[in-house]
């Protein structure tokens, strides 16, 4: 097996090394614990400020509006969590049906204790029905919370439209970002969210780090419980080395974010018109203009989309579906949801692109993943 033609990027990046090397002087060097007063820990106290200005930097809010956490997960959970806990009574949530499961998972929580959660549906191109999403915010509720971009098809959100028609009725709008940022221009104010939701681990930094964005004037409630860092809403010893990684990937994203994201660009529709010539009736899933430009959803047709995947040894993708209890195959939650059919949706192949991504990789996958669904259909 030659080198690995890594078409994952969506699910984790790797560490930049301007990065590593950022992250590193915080291990070896200035290691002390930003609370300590003595040289080192006033260190570690600075590098997390000037993480603090990067990561606000890139999304453009003051950086008092940033507050570090461990990942995009416990960003999610701390503000819809957060955002709840600051009623006394069970209260209305409106979300989606295609959320990520560190949306879905703290929503599907309330719901257990008493919250009502509407999912509004998306369309076949796993947009946002935005009149019935409107409609629902007519109604009232406590908090609105929507994916910016679906990590499974790419497809972005009208963001700014729906923050719109929560801002007329005093509801917050929460984002999660992760998967967009770094890839398409995320502004706050352009899209006119409250609450954003950053995963390290999407852009180029370590796993294990991550951040959200809490507009000036908006409290929340702790989830966790402890000591005063991060304003009390994420207590613990800080993990600097990871912030400061988090900084430093967000500032290499914002200096290269247009030049990276047209590369990608080029590339991800270079691979999508290779496969389209050769499998006329491949199917892309997701909207053609409205998706991230690295990400390339296809359902070849007649095959899982597993079996293909397992065949192709030289490249790391994934599938849209999932093997659950008993090797039962399911389609992925977020294709159904789009209305494509159980058989179709287990043919799926999230293709997704990054950095080190070059157009040598593109033709070779394109040529393997042709040869190795022709073998199957012919056989």
């Amino acid at each position: 097996m030659g080198e690995l033609i890594y078409l994952d990027y969506n699910a984790t990046t790797p560490v930049d090394p301007r990065v590593f090397e950022r992250m590193t002087v915080f291990l070896q060097k200035k290691w002390g614990n930003p609370s300590s007063g003595h040289p080192i820990g006033y260190d570690a106290a600075e590098a997390i400020e000037v993480a603090r200005a990067q990561v606000a930097s890139l999304i453009g809010c003051d950086t008092s509006e940033i507050l570090f956490t461990s990942g995009g997960t416990e960003a999610n959970n701390l503000a819809i969590l957060g955002v709840a806990g600051n009623h006394s009574k069970p209260g209305r949530i409106v979300t989606t049906t295609i959320e990520h499961p560190a949306t879905d998972e703290p929503c599907a929580h309330l719901e257990r204790n008493g919250w009502t959660v509407t999912r509004v549906p998306v369309d076949s191109l796993c947009r946002i029905e935005i009149d019935e999403m409107r409609e629902e915010i007519s109604r009232g509720a406590h908090l609105v919370t929507i994916m910016h971009a679906n990590n499974e098809t790419g497809s972005l959100q009208p963001v700014s439209e729906i923050s719109g028609a929560a801002r007329d009725r005093g509801i917050p709008v929460h984002t999660d970002a992760a998967q967009s940022l770094g890839k398409v221009p995320v502004k706050v104010d352009e899209l006119g969210v409250d609450l954003l939701s950053i995963a390290g681990h999407k852009l180029y930094a370590p796993k294990g780090v991550g951040a959200l964005f809490i507009r000036a004037g908006l409290e929340l409630t702790p989830v966790l419980r402890g000591a005063g860092q991060e304003r009390g809403l994420k207590p613990g010893t800080e993990n600097v080395a990871g912030i400061a990684a988090l900084g430093e990937a967000s500032a290499i994203a914002e200096e290269n974010l247009i030049t990276q994201a047209e590369k990608e660009r080029e590339l991800r529709d270079d691979l999508q018109a290779r496969l389209a010539a050769a499998i006329p009736d491949i199917r892309i899933n997701g909207h053609e203009d409205e998706r991230l430009p690295n990400t390339l959803n296809v359902v070849f047709p007649g095959i899982r989309g597993s079996l293909l995947l397992a065949r192709c040894d030289e490249i790391a993708a994934s599938t849209g579906a999932a093997c659950h209890e008993g090797g039962m195959e399911v389609p992925s939650r977020v294709l159904s949801a789009m209305g494509i059919p159980t058989e179709e949706a287990l043919g799926a192949v999230r293709l997704t692109l990054g950095r080190y991504t070059t157009a040598e990789q593109i033709a070779s996958a394109a040529q393997i993943l042709i040869r190795e669904f022709l073998q199957i259909k012919n056989r």
